[in-house]
């Protein structure tokens, strides 16, 4: 069963890029960053999605951090020794 595909506009990778035969410099999208139905997100909700994202890849950061001491202080009391 093959589905109908409707363009809706929406850009999901922009393929514009400086050298391509089909460089346009002028952007079509408006500035800022567009969420859900083409809706600008606002500074505070910006600010608030780049801090839950570095929390996250601090997170991620810790758990590898603590692998690694997991890691040394096995080698020095076990494997080492």
């Amino acid at each position: 069963m093959k589905k109908h595909f409707d363009d809706d506009g929406r850009v999901v990778a922009d393929m514009n890029f400086e050298g391509a035969p089909w460089y346009v410099k002028e952007k079509k999208e408006p500035a800022g960053q567009l969420v859900g139905d083409n809706e600008l997100m606002s500074k505070r909700e910006m600010f608030a999605l780049m801090k839950y994202a570095v929390g996250a890849g601090l997170a991620i950061a810790l758990v590898f951090v603590f692998a690694f001491f997991l890691l040394i202080l096995f080698s020095l009391k076990f494997w080492l020794n």
